[in-house]
């Protein structure tokens, strides 16, 4: 029966997609990879505060502070910097200063990521991918950041065109859908249509498709059907249904 069941391969980490919009981002160090690591919280809707002698910025971190970007102060770390922090981020030049850093957070229990010392994480950065909605990380749990990038682009390379244009339309039907159908038991019969559309249907349909084909596809929810998208384009197949006021589409 075992041999039924995936093995345990150990040494891993636990990949997640963690929704930091509005939390407080402190980044200690403002060069090279500070950049890097500011963007990347940036991009995910975080509130950053970055603390580095002025001294020690790169000119992307500077852009970041000219522009009101994240909020700046111009001198080294201090312990009180970690008041009301939800994510550390440091990337400096000293070990020792680093390694000070990170016992405080273990003593506030707050997440940290001391840039070049895997052992001091609680988390690692990947090599991303990112296309619009869409976002692709390869990690090596800290081994080897290159070979990460590496992978990271070969995989890019072999993405279909215009993928996270089809994403979003894909999510905007599916909103669109839950307004049409918004009963918690319609939840698995949902799931089932949208799968079928983006089985059925190729990414050239989805980017293509606008909001009027979305209207017209949705009519097709109730009976569980999905026609293909030049049926719904030329709207061959919804004049022949009459209307339902109970979904308030054509059914």
């Amino acid at each position: 029966m075992s041999e039924e069941f995936p093995a345990v391969q150990g040494g891993g980490s636990l990949i997640l997609a963690w929704q930091i919009r509005n939390k407080k981002v402190l980044v200690v160090g403002g060069g090279e990879v500070a950049a890097g690591r500011i963007l990347n919280v940036l991009n995910a809707d975080a509130k950053v505060t970055v603390v580095s002698p002025r001294s020690g910025l790169n000119p992307e971190v500077a852009h970041r502070i000219e522009k009101g970007q994240v909020t700046y102060h111009d001198r080294k770390f201090e312990p009180s910097d970690l008041d009301n922090v939800d994510m550390v981020l440091t990337a400096i030049d000293d070990p020792a200063a680093s390694t000070t850093i990170w016992k405080l957070c273990k003593e506030r229990k707050v997440a940290a990521n001391i840039a070049d010392v895997p052992p001091e994480c609680d988390f690692y950065f990947g090599s991303v991918h990112r296309d619009g909605p869409l976002q692709i990380m390869v990690s090596t749990n800290g081994n080897g950041p290159k070979i990460a990038s590496l992978v990271r682009k070969q995989i890019a390379a072999n993405l279909p065109e215009n993928i996270g244009s089809a994403i979003q339309k894909v999510g905007r039907l599916r909103r669109k859908l839950r307004q049409v159908a918004p009963d918690v038991e319609e939840g698995p019969k949902r799931m089932q249509w949208m799968s079928k559309v983006c089985e059925d249907w190729s990414l050239e349909d989805l980017v293509e498709m606008d909001e009027e084909d979305m209207d017209r596809l949705l009519g097709f929810y109730k009976p569980g059907t999905v026609p293909r998208f030049e049926e719904v384009r030329l709207g061959n197949q919804v004049d022949e249904f009459v209307f339902d006021g109970s979904f308030g589409w054509w059914v």
